[in-house]
């Protein structure tokens, strides 16, 4: 598995693991020498953070001479919503119904029901049809917060119904995702990250590896493990294969992180200056 990544793609990455964690706002001039230990230069980073706030991820405040960025409000739900998902918190047992939405954008508003259609990836629906989109995980609140985002009230609506059809659940599920594909996706993550689990603890362990070292390989493993958000709808169980790896990659992905937890903060919070939070806009 590739460990290619992107600036913006990082610092997603660090807001979410770090940085929402200690007042969720950062001097820029910390947040460069963040992404300097992955390779990345300040121009870069400048840049990245400018994308960033055009598309209401985060804002800025001047203070002296200085500029501070946090996350705004979208980017609170975006990094709860994907903590929530990457450490597996507990969620109620599924009820046997689905949620249901459906849209009509126009030709005309297209790059809405792109952004719309990305969105409802993210967030873990999966297309019955081309605008009718399924998800057995209560979304509402995703939902209406992308409707809102969009402004598409006109066009969109939803319904959380039971499936009354002759097929099974799980015949739904295999119209939806690829199982299988997913399942092959763990398979390569475990195959590589249980090596690296293994030399690293044993680096760790003799005190051989930098707290730089440890935060690098820790916000790379969150990077990697993170791209799962935008192919695993995160099924309940009922609905998934008899051998489904998403538990035993989740598993080493919580150990893995674990051993490098510690140190990694110890070198974020050297190079972290703390910031007033930011009213919101």
């Amino acid at each position: 598995m590739e460990r290619k990544f992107n600036t913006r793609s990082m610092i997603f990455t660090i807001f979410g693991d770090y940085i929402r964690h200690y007042g969720s706002v950062i001097w820029i001039g910390s947040l460069i020498k963040l992404l300097e230990a992955f390779g990345h230069n300040e121009q870069a980073v400048r840049a990245a953070v400018s994308r960033m706030s055009k598309q209401g991820w985060i804002q800025s405040e001047r203070r002296g001479n200085k500029s501070f960025y946090s996350l705004t409000e979208q980017g609170k739900v975006r990094m709860e919503e994907a903590s929530r998902r990457i450490y597996k918190e507990p969620v109620p047992k599924w009820d046997g119904k689905w949620w249901i939405l459906l849209y009509n954008i126009p030709e005309e508003k297209r790059h809405l029901r792109d952004k719309l259609r990305e969105e409802l990836v993210w967030s873990g629906f999966g297309p019955l049809s081309n605008s009718c989109w399924i998800t057995p995980n209560n979304l509402q609140k995703e939902i209406n917060l992308m409707i809102k985002k969009y402004q598409v009230e006109e066009y969109v609506t939803y319904f959380h119904a039971s499936y009354e059809g002759m097929q099974s659940h799980q015949d739904l599920v295999k119209k939806c995702w690829d199982l299988n594909e997913i399942n092959e996706q763990y398979a390569g993550f475990i195959e590589q990250y249980s090596q690296n689990y293994i030399i690293h603890k044993n680096k760790i362990s003799k005190n051989e590896m930098s707290d730089s070292s440890c935060f690098v390989e820790s916000a790379l493993l969150v990077h990697q493990y993170r791209k799962f958000l935008f192919i695993d709808p995160s099924l309940p169980d009922e609905l998934l294969p008899e051998k489904w790896l998403g538990d035993s990659a989740t598993a080493l992905f919580k150990d893995y992180n674990a051993i490098l937890s510690k140190p990694a903060k110890r070198f974020f919070e050297s190079v972290f200056e703390l910031g007033e939070p930011i009213k919101q806009q």
